[in-house]
C-alpha cells in the first residue's frame, strides 16, 4: 500500500481551507496532518475553530476535526513530518502572503498555493496541469536562485480562466494558433467567498464588476503559454485576451461565453469537436487521481452546459462546452463551464499537488 504524504493548509478554517478538508477526505495519496490559520483560531481543535462557520455539505472529517490549529507564522511548531502545504491564507494585503509562502518554502516546505500573491511572480510557475506542466521545471531554477534546498512555491490560476484556456490549449496543440480572443465569465457566487456578496444585491440581479478579475483574465493566460527563462517566465505575445466579469446569482460554476479568431486556417466545426473530445494531456497518461478522464466534455444539446446541470462533471474537474458555431465577427464562438469551487480552486491545487508528486518534487534529499 502506498505510504501517504503529509500535507498542511495554511487557511484551513476559511472557505476554500474548507473545500480542502472536503476535497482531500479518503485521497488516496495524501492525508492531512496540519490545520493552520490566524492567531484567533490559534490552540484550538479544528471543529471548534470552524464552529459554526463549517459551510461543506459533509461533516468534518474524522482525521481533521481533532487536530489543533496552528498560527501560520508560528514555524517552530510546524510538524516535522510534513511534505508540502496547501496555501488558502488570507492576510491583509498581498505582499504579506507572498512573503509567508516564501518563508515556509525557505524553511524547506513545497507550497501549492491557490492565492494570487505570487501569481506574478517572476520564477514561480502558474499551472494548470493539462496546459503548461513543462512549467514546473522552473522550480529547480526558482530553488537555485533562491538557495531553497527542497520548499519551493507553486501557484494555480485564477477561477475564471479555467473554463476556457484548455479548449484554446487543445486547438493549439492540434496545430491552430489561435491570436484573438473575447471573453465574457458569468460567475458563481460562491467565488466571492462567505458571507460574500450581499443577498440585497445579488438577488434578482446581476453585478457587471469584480474587483481584479477581468485583469487577470487578459493577463494570467499570457504567462501560463509563457516560456521558461533563468530569469523568469517570459509571457507570450503572439495572442491577445479580452475580458468581461460578472457576477450572476448562481450558486457554483463559472460559465464563459467566447469568441476566438485562429491566426492562419481555421478547421471546421466537426474538427474542433473532434480535437476537443479526444484531447488528453500528462495529467490523464499519468492518471493522478484528481484529473478527469475526459478534461474537455462537449454537449451537442443547444441549451447546455447549464451550472446546475454540468459543473460536477469527472469529479468537478472537467469542461464542459456547448454550442460550438461560426461568429459573424471572429471566426468561431463557444459556451464552456468549469466548477470554480473545485477545478478553480482546492481541486485544481489538489492535481497540481498530485503532478509533483508523481514528478518527483516532493523527495526530499
Amino acid at each position: 500500500m502506498l505510504k501517504k504524504l503529509f500535507c498542511g493548509i495554511l487557511g484551513a478554517t476559511g472557505i476554500v481551507g474548507q473545500n480542502y478538508i472536503k476535497l482531500l477526505k479518503n485521497h488516496p495519496w495524501f492525508e492531512i496532518v496540519h490545520v493552520a490559520a490566524s492567531s484567533k483560531s490559534e490552540g484550538k481543535k479544528y471543529s471548534e475553530a470552524v464552529r459554526n462557520r463549517w459551510q461543506m455539505n459533509i461533516d468534518i472529517p474524522e482525521n481533521v476535526k481533532n487536530l489543533t490549529v496552528r498560527n501560520v507564522y508560528d514555524f517552530d511548531s510546524i510538524n516535522k513530518d510534513l511534505d508540502f502545504v496547501f496555501s488558502a491564507i488570507s492576510l491583509p494585503n498581498k505582499e504579506e502572503v507572498k512573503s509567508l509562502e516564501f518563508q515556509y518554502a525557505k524553511r524547506g516546505i513545497p507550497v501549492i498555493s491557490n492565492n494570487s500573491a505570487n501569481r506574478w511572480t517572476p520564477d514561480v510557475p502558474m499551472i494548470i496541469p493539462e496546459i503548461n506542466y513543462d512549467h514546473i521545471k522552473m522550480i529547480h531554477i526558482q530553488q537555485k536562485r533562491r538557495n531553497f534546498s527542497h520548499g519551493f512555491v507553486v501557484v494555480k490560476p485564477n477561477c475564471s480562466i479555467q473554463s476556457y484556456m484548455v479548449p484554446i490549449h487543445a486547438l493549439e496543440q492540434a496545430g491552430f494558433l489561435i491570436e484573438n480572443v473575447i471573453v465574457t465569465t458569468l460567475q458563481a457566487v460562491s467565488g466571492a467567498g462567505y458571507p460574500g456578496v450581499p443577498a440585497l444585491d445579488i438577488i434578482d440581479n446581476i453585478v457587471p464588476f469584480i474587483g481584479g478579475e477581468e485583469e487577470k483574465s487578459e493577463k494570467e493566460p499570457l504567462k501560463i503559454f509563457g516560456k521558461i527563462t533563468e530569469d523568469g517566465i517570459i509571457n507570450r505575445d503572439s495572442i491577445k485576451f479580452g475580458a468581461t466579469c460578472i457576477r450572476v446569482p448562481v450558486t457554483d460554476g463559472h460559465t464563459a461565453s467566447v469568441n476566438f479568431k485562429f491566426k492562419d486556417t481555421a478547421p471546421d466545426v466537426g474538427e474542433i469537436i473532434d480535437i476537443w473530445r479526444n484531447f488528453k494531456s500528462l495529467p490523464q497518461k499519468l492518471n493522478l487521481p484528481f484529473a478527469p478522464v475526459h478534461p474537455i466534455i462537449y454537449l451537442d444539446n443547444l441549451d447546455r452546459p447549464q451550472p446546475k446541470k454540468d459543473r460536477d462533471n469527472d469529479k468537478g474537474m472537467a469542461v464542459t462546452i456547448g454550442r460550438l458555431r461560426k461568429d459573424s465577427v471572429l471566426d468561431y464562438k463557444f459556451v464552456a463551464l468549469s466548477h470554480n469551487t473545485v477545478r478553480g480552486a482546492a481541486g485544481g491545487a489538489i492535481l497540481n499537488a498530485e503532478l509533483l508528486k508523481a514528478e518527483g518534487f516532493f523527495t526530499k534529499n
